[in-house]
């Protein structure tokens, strides 16, 4: 409805800078210096009562007597002083801040109890700010160094956040050395108010930038970050560095799942369900910002190369698979058309050896048919430089073509090339100096392009017949936290399992070898006979599973050398019987784990790889975030090595890997719907050619309580649970769900449909088509910050008949909403019933205030929020606006 609330932040017209002077050495000094050298057309105040004048400027002892409202305040003053001067803003009307100043949390208690005075400061008054403990901002377009960095940044159109202060000015100093731009440079320090989402969120809207490039030490609070990462992501590239990739991983835990996963695995894997690319180092940042803003994207991840070398076409194919790039296998219609063109010396493969006598129409005809034939993805262009070929005369044949996919240009050498790479720059085509550089180029691009397909992703519900049965699995969970008991037995962990349709092998406990024989016979041999003891997580260490037992003798000898070895390895631990369960007999079985572990940041983390006794020893796994849905499923399968052992090798047939697929999307409802799994090992998984078997499971649990659902997932799954079918009063059947990316045509029809009136009242503008980028936005939502319903009707196929949505306010206690009814549906009831579901929902999120912007002369929409109850009042800066508001739920 109106400017994002960290608009005066980043924006300010006016900024009043506490603790200013002449001194170059200090903090305030230097923040001085920079706002006045950096061109900054706004008022600047500085405030120190110790000065008449600073810089030639006017200095004032406090705010008061500037008797102005700065729309920013920048502090940098010693710590004890900061909760009087926030004091004196709010005030004062001034509601944005940037803290430079130390000595809050990072120096211990003390710095802790500060640091919330300040935030109590902040939250009475409104006030937002960054930091403390911070370098500052930069805001290049408009002038604005708020920084006490050293380096003046230039304008562009990459925002770089920061957690750190000394990295955010050793970017800065590399970046103005190499003429990179930016749009806002932003040193968050130890955030305490404003994190990475909100300022995610607002670089989403910011119409200076066009990329985003993100230094992460650690995170607070994973939803708000990932909501934030995703909603970026999806309109503009990310790039990510994170330090401490090898700092210990996770604390020791009782399942298998616990010692193979580390955070850096999990914070990978986050990364890559936001669409995000990750890189290592801060070049690399920069080369990624760099491809990932030219005019191209790739649309998949397959490369051909033309070169006019054989070794450096070589090289970059080597380098190409490094990198897990795939090679485009040229079809025979694009083999036929190169032949047509190229001498017949050249190779017939991909990389495209055009020979060193190639000159400036043989490299353009190359490659016009690459970039034309379907089975390539993007195109790196090599040249050495010859004596038969002139590197600038084939780079200006380059620049004269248009080209719909990605082109990167590497010509090797120095001075011979020099002028050359200037123009591909000046056309803004990416060029590097070697092939190393322009295979890793192109990485980022595929990275993007598969990253993003995961981002794109929602799961589904499962079918109907297949819906788990979660309230039996709840009691399981109760009844073992009402006996105080955090490990469930393995019999409750496969109750578990079978609640949610997950495939396993029948067990039951004996107390004695003639009860184990008994329980064998009932069972059908062969028989695996196991420990049962909560006190023991890792029954095999201590030779407590004896498998494919096939007689009565063997079942007794079985059950009594268990007890004796877990007498001698384990004396301590408490037996409660051996359980018995029929020996898994799949065909061509292949032996799996899937585990689940609760990771300190992100939540909940499903764990996939290859299983048995030796699972730590080959440490072959790979983690994903839940939700999970089929394509989640088999992304997370293809990134083990086992996963090849899955597809047909010598006498073995392909496994049933949809089947696989299956229970990996079921253990990923089990943690959506179970916030009280804190591990879980499902080791063996038994998977043959036709079917699989949960033939051991561990699950630990503990007390929580959500503050809403699905609070404990770092990645909001799609809730299913409001979709219902409502009926017209004269009979019509009406489906109403919430909106989902596979809507997209869905949408645009209905958009595209509506009267120049109808979209007028709900956009505020009229236009013919809908754009693309307003199509993503509308439908690729994170069911957290946002939420739409959409009405449909069948009509021979699925027609949409309204939608209704609500976004949540920074301040995460009210929500403004959007309707918009088809002309011919209007006065149906349909508007009515969705703003009743949009309403319902909010309250169950725990919101509290809805409100909305309505022009004056849609009297249908006024009038159906005066039958809501919603209260409507004259907009103060627009009279031809009225707010409407209204209370969902208390606080």
């Amino acid at each position: 409805m109106s400017n994002h609330i960290l608009e005066p932040l980043f924006n300010p017209r006016s900024i009043a800078i506490f603790g200013a002077s002449n001194r170059e050495n200090s903090v305030g000094g230097q923040v001085l210096q920079n706002v006045l050298k950096s061109g900054y057309e706004g008022t600047v105040l500085p405030i120190n009562p110790k000065h008449e004048e600073l810089l030639g400027l006017k200095a004032f002892p406090d705010l008061k007597a500037t008797e102005t409202t700065p729309d920013l305040a920048v502090i940098a003053t010693p710590a004890p002083t900061v909760p009087n001067i926030l004091q004196q803003c709010g005030q004062s009307g001034v509601r944005s801040a940037v803290i430079l100043t130390a000595g809050f949390r990072e120096v211990g208690n003390a710095g802790k109890r500060l640091e919330q005075q300040v935030l109590d400061i902040a939250h009475t008054y409104g006030i937002r700010f960054i930091g403390p403990n911070c370098v500052g901002i930069m805001s290049p377009h408009i002038g604005l160094n708020a920084t006490f960095s050293r380096n003046q940044g230039i304008p562009g159109n990459i925002a770089l956040v920061s957690q750190s202060g000394a990295i955010c000015t050793a970017i800065l100093d590399w970046a103005e050395a190499n003429s990179i731009g930016f749009s806002r440079v932003i040193s968050t320090g130890i955030a305490a108010d404003t994190d990475f989402g909100e300022v995610l969120d607002y670089l989403v809207q910011d119409t200076k930038t066009d990329s985003i490039l993100l230094y992460i030490e650690g995170l607070h609070e994973s939803r708000n970050f990932m909501s934030a990462l995703r909603k970026a992501s999806r309109v503009k590239p990310v790039i990510a560095i994170k330090a401490g990739r090898h700092a210990a991983g996770s604390k020791a835990a009782m399942s298998h799942t616990g010692a193979l996963v580390g955070m850096d695995d999990v914070f990978d894997a986050a990364l890559r369900r936001a669409g995000v690319v990750r890189v290592l180092t801060t070049t690399q940042l920069f080369d990624a910002a760099r491809i990932l803003t030219s005019r191209r994207r790739a649309h998949g991840g397959r490369l051909a190369i033309i070169t006019n070398a054989g070794g450096p076409g070589v090289l970059a194919t080597d380098l190409a698979a490094d990198r897990h790039i795939e090679m485009a296998e040229l079809s025979q219609q694009t083999l036929d058309r190169l032949n047509e063109v190229l001498p017949a010396t050249w190779p017939k493969a991909n990389p495209i050896d055009i020979i060193g006598d190639a000159g400036p129409d043989r490299y353009r005809q190359a490659l016009e048919i690459c970039l034309e034939a379907p089975e390539i993805d993007g195109v790196l262009v090599v040249l050495t430089p010859q004596a038969m070929t002139d590197p600038h005369t084939v780079a200006e044949a380059m620049v004269q073509l248009d080209p719909k996919k990605p082109l990167i240009t590497c010509w090797m050498g120095e001075s011979l090339v020099e002028s050359s790479r200037d123009l591909f720059s000046k056309h803004h085509i990416p060029t590097y100096t070697s092939p190393e550089a322009a295979i890793e180029a192109f990485s980022y691009l595929a990275t993007h392009h598969a990253n993003q397909k995961l981002l794109r992703q929602t799961a589904e519900a499962m079918p109907l017949e297949e819906t788990p049965d979660v309230e039996r699995a709840q009691m399981i969970i109760e009844g073992a936290l009402q006996e105080r008991r955090k490990v469930l037995t393995e019999m409750e962990s496969k109750a578990l399992l079978s609640a949610f349709r997950i495939p396993i092998t029948p067990t039951m406990t004996a107390h004695s070898a003639q009860e184990a024989l008994l329980l064998a016979s009932e069972l059908g041999f062969p028989v695996v006979l196991k420990v049962h003891s909560q006190e023991i997580s890792h029954k095999s260490d201590v030779g407590g599973v004896k498998l494919n037992l096939k007689t009565a003798q063997e079942v007794r000898s079985a059950y009594n050398e268990i007890l004796e070895n877990v007498k001698r390895f384990r004396p301590e631990a408490k037996i409660d019987g051996v359980s018995v369960q029929p020996m898994a007999m799949l065909p061509h079985t292949r032996e799996l784990m899937i585990g689940v572990l609760r990771d300190d940041v992100f939540g909940p983390v499903i764990s996939f790889g290859g299983g048995g006794t030796a699972v730590e020893v080959f440490r072959d796994r790979a983690v994903s975030l839940p939700p999970l849905n089929q394509k989640l499923a088999e992304d997370l399968i293809a990134q083990t090595k086992v996963a090849r052992m899955l597809k047909q090798f010598r006498n073995f047939p392909e496994a049933d890997v949809e089947t696989l697929k299956q229970v990996l999307c079921r253990v990923s409802e089990m943690v959506c719907e179970l916030p009280w799994i804190e591990e879980m090992d499902i080791n063996p998984l038994m998977l043959g050619s036709d079917g699989v078997r949960a033939v051991d499971a561990r699950v630990v649990v503990r007390s929580f309580v959500e503050s809403h659902r699905y609070s404990h997932m770092a990645i909001h799954p799609y809730p299913a649970h409001y979709a219902k079918d409502w009926q017209l009063t004269d009979g019509t059947l009406v489906h109403i769900r919430p909106i989902r990316p596979e809507d997209a045509e869905l949408e645009r029809e209905f958009v595209n449909s509506l009267s120049e009136q109808a979209k007028l009242f709900r956009f505020g503008q009229t236009f013919k088509q809908i754009s693309a980028s307003m199509l993503e936005r509308f439908t690729q939502i994170d069911y957290d910050t946002e939420m739409a319903f959409i009405a449909l009707i069948r009509n021979g196929k699925e027609v949409e008949i309204g939608v209704v949505r609500y976004i949540i306010q920074p301040d995460g206690r009210s929500c403004e909403f959007g309707l918009a009814i088809a002309d011919e549906w209007q006065g149906r009831g349909v508007g009515h019933k969705l703003m009743s579901e949009l309403m319902a929902a909010a309250k169950e999120r725990g919101l509290q205030h809805m409100i909305g912007e309505v022009r004056s002369d849609n009297y249908p929409m006024l009038k159906l929020m005066e039958s809501l109850e919603f209260s409507i009042r004259n907009h103060p800066e627009d009279p031809a606006i009225r707010l409407v508001e209204r209370q969902v739920s208390r606080g």
